[in-house]
């Protein structure tokens, strides 16, 4: 016809995508950039031309790169506090809620391994929005852990957020190690392993019932 329609301009995909679509597009896309190229080398062009729009369309969406870079840790933080809040809230078997709490780490891992690197090894982690971030995730993830044993030792609040604060580092320590290793050990096997180290110990809390 020699008349192109208003959805075939250059750089612009055939169809538009729901907002809440191109939302999740964009941040695949920048997941992928952020981890293959770290937070400095990567330009938002980049980030657009992976996710097949124009840089306009991405600033439509997000206003700067470290917004973007926010808001994929948002989406990934709030990925894994979810896993450990349900594992624990599987069972009320406590060992079965220490392995569901491993098991959710090194889940996590398996499947967004990128997502996990970018949690913690950025060289990010010493700006402060997403330092904030980080914190907030090991602490609502302590919260859950805390709550658990508060109840069933009789803890003060304050002694159980410790043993949960050390447990949940215990759990992210071990899965990143086994991450950089290239899973040498299988997950389960792994992940069994973590879990009889940390069952010996919180176990020696006895219970109040």
């Amino acid at each position: 016809m020699g008349v192109m329609s208003g959805t075939e301009i250059k750089g612009e995909p055939k169809s538009r995508l729901p907002r809440d679509e191109r939302r999740a597009q964009l941040l695949v896309a920048a997941l992928e950039i952020f981890t293959s190229s770290g937070y400095h080398a990567a330009s938002m062009d980049e980030i657009a031309e992976r996710a097949s729009v124009s840089k306009p369309v991405l600033y439509q969406h997000f206003p700067s790169k470290l917004d973007l870079y926010l808001a994929v840790l948002d989406l990934h933080i709030d990925s894994l506090v979810f896993a450990i809040q349900k594992a624990i809230a599987s069972t009320r078997d406590n060992r079965s809620r220490v392995k569901a709490t491993i098991d959710a780490y090194f889940g996590f891992i398996e499947g967004e391994g990128e997502a996990f690197r970018l949690l913690f090894e950025s060289d990010m982690s010493v700006e402060p929005q997403v330092r904030e971030r980080l914190e907030r995730m090991t602490y609502d993830c302590a919260v859950a852990v805390s709550a658990v044993i508060s109840a069933d030792t009789g803890l003060p609040k304050d002694e159980s957020m410790i043993l949960a604060i050390g447990l949940i580092g215990c759990a992210q320590i071990s899965a990143r190690h086994w991450l950089e290793k290239g899973g040498k050990i299988d997950r389960s096997g792994a992940s069994a392993l973590v879990t009889s180290l940390m069952w010996r110990g919180i176990s020696g809390f006895p219970l109040t019932k």
